[in-house]
């Protein structure tokens, strides 16, 4: 008999593209499938399309719930499932068929708790940027998972290209701050992969990470979009105490957040960056020295600059964002 797996789907106003999502998960070559769909408070049509879809095939779940965030909602899900393994699938995205089967076979024949892959990033105009697609196949021993994952060389944050044993989510939602709303599956994945012995990761590219207008990583700035990356990067500096190495690692991520936020532009939502950019050169100072202590020299230089003369920095990286078009790189018209 197959083992179980969980696939969790938080859903969030998402009438459009919820069917595809959906679809694509029952097309998978592995069959043993627990398809558990959180519908997050939507106001649009996706309660529907999801009750549906249940009344179709008895693997589908659908749970409705009030309004509380992507992090709310998979801790839910999590809550209801049964199975061996745990996947994630965002509901405005979609999957290839043998997905779940290669991380499964590669989970079992390297003993590991995390497998993991590649995906592919996918625009409005059909341009594709591929995460990374080497074919490359790696087993992580130890800390080495870890190391990877908050480094972020070549394992990428988010929670919808694993597969996970199930042990792994033991005591994590009394752990999770459920306020976080961006970033919040590089928070959970540090506390998976921490957990993990082995981990395996193929560069294959079977998720299809959906940019569209109006979604969370293309929507207008907010609270959540200034405030939770800093603040997630305060709470791994924290955890990672321990470890010299993963602190290492996040101080000069903390640096480069600070940085930015402490150098953001005006622009036409003054009232809600002026106090970021206030509080992130401030925190920037009082933290300078310990990263001048551990971070790397451009990152030194960078938060140097910055603690000294913000204006100039803001304008200079201005100039160069337009001239290389950086600033443009995931722009959704």
């Amino acid at each position: 008999m197959e083992m179980l797996i969980s696939i969790i789907v938080p859903a969030y106003n998402i009438e459009p593209y919820l069917p595809k999502t959906l679809d694509s998960i029952l097309a998978q070559t592995y069959t043993n499938l627990e398809i558990i769909v959180v519908n997050d408070g939507s106001k649009d049509g996706t309660a529907a399309i999801l009750d549906l879809y249940a009344a179709k095939d008895s693997r589908i779940k659908a749970i409705h719930k009030e309004n509380g965030g992507v992090t709310s909602a998979r801790l839910r899900g999590l809550a209801e499932a049964k199975g061996d393994y745990i996947g994630f699938v965002d509901g405005d995205d979609f999957i290839e068929p043998q997905m779940f089967q290669r991380l499964m076979e590669n989970l079992q024949a390297h003993h590991a708790d995390i497998s993991h892959c590649g995906y592919q990033m996918v625009f409005p105009n059909g341009r594709i940027d591929y995460y990374y697609n080497t074919g490359r196949l790696t087993v992580q021993e130890g800390q080495q998972g870890c190391s990877d994952l908050l480094s972020g060389q070549f394992i990428e944050p988010g929670l919808w290209n694993k597969l996970y044993r199930r042990e792994l989510f033991e005591g994590l939602e009394q752990w999770m701050d459920k306020s976080i709303r961006i970033n919040e599956d590089l928070l959970m994945n540090f506390y998976l992969f921490r957990k993990a012995q082995r981990c395996v990761f193929e560069d294959f590219c079977p998720y299809h990470y959906i940019l569209r207008k109006g979604s969370a990583a293309t929507s207008r700035l907010n609270e959540h979009k200034l405030a939770d990356p800093v603040q997630v990067r305060r709470m791994l500096v924290e955890e990672t105490s321990d470890v010299p190495q993963w602190n290492a690692i996040m101080l000069n991520h903390l640096a480069y957040q600070l940085i930015s936020g402490a150098t953001l532009p005006l622009g036409e939502q003054k009232a809600l960056i002026k106090p970021h950019r206030k509080a992130c050169r401030k925190e920037l100072r009082k933290k300078l020295g310990s990263f001048l202590k551990v971070c790397g020299m451009k990152t030194k230089i960078m938060a140097l600059w910055v603690a000294i003369w913000p204006g100039s920095y803001t304008f200079i990286h201005q100039v160069y964002a337009r001239i290389t078009g950086v600033d443009k790189k995931f722009a959704v018209e």
